[in-house]
């Protein structure tokens, strides 16, 4: 028996991996997030499988959930939105099953980020301009941040940076960036990045605030903040230069 910690995707149904579809396809126990995974994805699981929606439940139910279906010896599909690699909370889920000796593996998902910046046609690294992607997000009363990692310290890079769980607090994101991105620096929120429902706003530090007041946009979404997101001028990659040993070079990325 062994769990399967799934990246579900940012929503789209169809933005599961292959892996994650035919792993979600085969295991007789399903744990999901229902406020975030969609429920199109069920669809996938067998047809006699147990469905568990764990968005009422704490980590306690959560592992008890899981070591009753190991101890029925059945594989559990672990289904979380996005990447689980990134503020998906399975960290502790894993340590539990450590200490079970439960064994889990980890399937990869697309981010909200990455489906975010598609939803905007951008790259978010872009030569001469900008080569960093800060992710991260901002403290509320659920969660302190770490030391050094408030907005203001993480700011002074001037680096692309893109804020999960964070629209609510989008007048304390502003205050705190603009004194190292300046008010016209490009700026953008996503909201439902992936799904009938998404809604795209581009602005500049200076405006993106109010915007997200007027749509009022409280959860789902992401926050960028950096030059990338508006960059037309900009030198072409060095990686496909005239005579450039290309193989060499698309190996070296």
């Amino acid at each position: 028996m062994t769990v399967y910690f799934i990246g579900a995707g940012p929503g789209a149904a169809d933005l599961i991996t292959v892996r994650g579809a035919r792993t979600l396809a085969s295991c007789q126990v399903c744990l999901y997030a229902g406020s975030l995974v969609p429920r199109e994805l069920l669809a996938e699981c067998p047809p006699d499988a147990r469905l568990v929606d764990t968005a009422q439940l704490d980590l306690d139910q959560i592992t008890a959930e899981v070591v009753r279906a190991h101890e029925e010896g059945h594989d559990v599909a672990r289904l979380h939105s996005g990447d689980p690699s990134v503020f998906s909370a399975v960290a502790e889920q894993m340590r539990r099953l450590d200490a079970a000796g439960i064994p889990y593996e980890v399937i990869p998902g697309v981010p909200a980020f990455a489906a975010a910046a598609a939803a905007l046609k951008r790259e978010l690294t872009v030569p001469t301009v900008g080569q960093t992607v800060i992710l991260t997000r901002v403290a509320n009363r659920a969660t302190a941040m770490p030391d050094g990692e408030d907005l203001a310290t993480l700011g002074r890079s001037g680096a692309l940076i893109v804020l999960h769980l964070a629209t609510r607090y989008v007048d304390r994101v502003v205050d705190e960036l603009l004194p190292h991105y300046g008010p016209q620096c490009p700026a953008a929120v996503v909201a439902y990045a992936s799904r009938p429902e998404e809604v795209i706003l581009r602005g500049t530090l200076e405006t993106i605030a109010a915007q997200v007041k007027e749509a009022g946009i409280l959860r789902t979404a992401v926050i960028m903040v950096g030059q990338t997101l508006g960059a037309e001028q900009f030198r072409d990659s060095h990686l496909y230069s005239p005579g450039r040993d290309r193989a060499q070079a698309e190996h070296a990325c």
